[in-house]
């Protein structure tokens, strides 16, 4: 006798037990929430803004970024970059990247 398929089923496929991560940081492993952009610091100068995102963020790397300039597109977990004005000010919100 031949066999018999069912046909429109699929086989039952595996259900994750932990659902999608919902924030950046559950994305790269960590479960304790950490900063990753500082709205707080546009307009404040680039050695203000260091000292703060530095207290914040260990083993930061921070570069300041002069109007103008062009920056690469990779992404660097550790990585802050100040875009700043002629006058040395944070121009745009920091964030990690």
């Amino acid at each position: 006798m031949a066999e018999q398929k069912q046909q429109g089923t699929n086989p039952a496929q595996e259900q994750p037990n932990e659902p999608l991560p919902r924030s950046f940081n559950q994305l790269l492993g960590t479960n304790n929430p950490r900063k990753t952009s500082w709205p707080e610091l546009v307009g404040v100068t680039a050695e203000e803004a260091e000292k703060k995102i530095k207290e914040e963020m260990s083993g930061v790397e921070i570069q300041v970024v002069p109007p103008g300039y062009f920056v690469t597109a990779d992404f660097k977990p550790q990585r802050v970059r100040l875009y700043v004005d002629e006058s040395n000010k944070v121009n745009r919100t920091p964030g990690i990247g």
